[in-house]
């Protein structure tokens, strides 16, 4: 379903991801952890097309996503190929990023209505289906200010729903919450993996999540996995020093 195929990306001298190749098949549900600055966010804005790459090519869905056919070639994709492909990808981003002067339910229509075009009162009843699919039935008519942190990220998770993406991104999603409401959140994904055929990637630092949830995770250290497996096995057996290290200073901390 995703293939970074030898992917760079450059912020002047700083390499973020340094030849990346990573192959995520359809429905695998993928945890992205490692220290700051380790390129994980990037993966996920890089798949969003919000950060150009320098190097490589990225492909969703067996097609390029950063570039497009011309003729036995690929060459870089123009903003109707751009648009196209990323109708196919939804991401939650850690801080909500709702719109404040709009209710619950009309940021969820807001995309239906605008990018798919659809009937004011049809986009309503699919955006009523989908807070009500997120616990938030009864919060339609809600503005941001006064929903919860977790029931604002939730909203979010609802509105990256409305195109009926192929893949969700999750980028720290429960960072701003507390514990309670962090809970809160990771039991609408969790349910959104057992009952959607969705492809998943999720940068996090909830180690307990990712090992219960992710079918894989991938340790990024400088720009590169350091370190990949099934869950399980990489939180119960991990191979590498610094993976190792890692997951240390990352439970001590916990």
């Amino acid at each position: 379903m995703v293939h970074f195929d030898h992917v760079t990306k450059r912020y002047g001298s700083l390499t973020v991801l340094d030849g990346l190749d990573l192959r995520i098949a359809p429905n695998e549900k993928v945890a992205i952890i490692g220290p700051s600055g380790s390129g994980k966010t990037t993966v996920l804005r890089a798949l969003m097309t919000l950060d150009r790459i320098d190097d490589g090519v990225i492909w969703v869905d067996g097609e390029p996503l950063t570039h497009m056919r011309r003729g036995d070639g690929l060459v870089r994709a123009d903003g109707k190929h751009l648009r196209r492909m990323r109708s196919k990808i939804g991401m939650v981003f850690q801080h909500f990023n709702l719109f404040p002067h709009m209710t619950a339910l009309k940021n969820c229509m807001e995309a239906l209505v605008r990018v798919l075009g659809l009937p004011v009162e049809e986009a309503r009843q699919r955006a009523g289906e989908l807070l009500a699919m997120v616990g938030l039935a009864d919060k339609q008519d809600e503005y941001p200010a006064r929903l919860s942190g977790g029931q604002q990220q939730r909203v979010a998770i609802a509105r990256a729903l409305a195109l009926r993406p192929k893949i969700m991104l999750f980028d720290e999603v429960t960072s701003a919450l507390d514990p309670e409401l962090c809970a809160e959140v990771l039991g609408v994904i969790r349910e959104l993996g057992r009952a959607h055929q969705l492809t998943m990637l999720m940068v996090t630092h909830q180690m307990g999540f990712a090992r219960e949830f992710a079918d894989r995770v991938c340790f990024f250290d400088s720009g590169r996995i350091a370190e990949q497996g099934p869950a399980r096995e990489f939180f119960d057996a991990p191979r590498g020093e610094r993976t190792q290290r890692f997951l240390r200073a990352v439970m001590d901390a916990g």
